[in-house]
This record gives structure tokens, C-alpha cells and sequence, in this order.
């Protein structure tokens, strides 16, 4: 059994039952229900009870971006002029469709950013016309994935 607070512990079939719709989020609930030995009902009763508390935060299908054409994959490391103006650089970034994350970090840069583009030359285009033109951002370092050998969720 974990806490995760007061309120609220994670015992086996909570932890089967996130562990199910990591695998797929499509499991149907009384084959999780089956799988613990309990009812479909019940199972309905405890993701109510995970989504309440937030361990459960929705369930979505993962697109195949290389069937759309995405093959360029980048982690473009921002130089900042200023930590204050981080707030107003994020409202900026978060307008460019192209970048799927954004992460705070320590170190060398003070933003982290993974990119998708259909190729070299689009990403080029996103460094150069969007990325670099943010008022604020000092310089970029830009490192292509050549290929992703490891996705996946935290184990629970």
C-alpha cells in the first residue's frame, strides 16, 4: 500500500487497475474486474475515486506521427537573457504547434523544448522564424533524436 495523501491509499487493485489502462486505456472494466476479482461496478466505483484524487487525469489514442509524416525529432535547449522573463517566453512557445513539451530545468539552459517537424528543413524554419525571434531567448541548442528506443509510463 502506498499514501498518496491523507485521504487517500492505493492498495493492489488500484495499482492493477492503473497498471491495465497504462497497457491500453480501451480494457474494458469487467475484464479488470475479473482480473482482481471484483465487480464491474466496483471497478467504475474506484476510477471515480482515482480521477477524483488525480491519479487519473484522462485517457487519449497516441498517433502515429510518423504515418503523418513527422520525421524529425528535436530537444532545443534554451539560453535565457533573464529568468523573469520565463512566464512571457512559455505564452510565446506555447504558440508554436511544432513543440510538444516544454520543461523548466537546471543546468546550461533554463527551458527545455521537444519539437516535432516533417523534416530538417522545417525544423530550420522553427529554430530560425519562431524559436530564436522570442523576445528573451538568448540562443538555442538544438539535438536531433535519430531514433526513440525507449516510451513509456512511470511503473506502478
Amino acid at each position: 500500500m502506498k499514501i498518496i495523501n491523507e485521504n487517500f491509499v492505493l492498495d493492489r487493485i488500484d495499482r492493477t487497475i492503473l497498471r491495465a489502462l497504462m497497457k491500453d486505456a480501451r480494457t474494458p472494466v469487467l475484464e479488470i474486474g475479473r482480473q482482481v476479482g471484483e465487480s464491474g461496478a466496483a471497478i467504475h466505483q474506484r476510477l471515480k475515486k482515482l480521477e477524483q484524487h488525480q491519479l487519473l487525469t484522462g485517457s487519449r489514442y497516441l498517433v502515429n506521427t510518423d504515418m503523418l509524416g513527422y520525421r524529425t525529432t528535436a530537444f532545443v535547449g534554451l539560453v535565457l537573457e533573464k529568468a523573469a522573463n520565463n512566464c512571457e517566453i512559455i505564452k510565446e512557445i506555447s504558440k508554436i504547434p511544432e513543440v510538444l513539451e516544454c520543461h523548466y530545468t537546471t543546468g546550461n539552459w533554463g527551458i527545455l523544448i521537444k519539437v516535432m517537424c516533417h523534416d530538417n528543413d522545417e525544423l530550420m524554419k522553427v529554430l530560425y522564424d519562431k524559436i530564436q525571434t522570442i523576445s528573451g531567448v538568448s540562443r538555442t541548442e538544438t539535438f536531433i533524436s535519430l531514433d526513440q528506443q525507449i516510451e513509456r509510463q512511470i511503473a506502478v
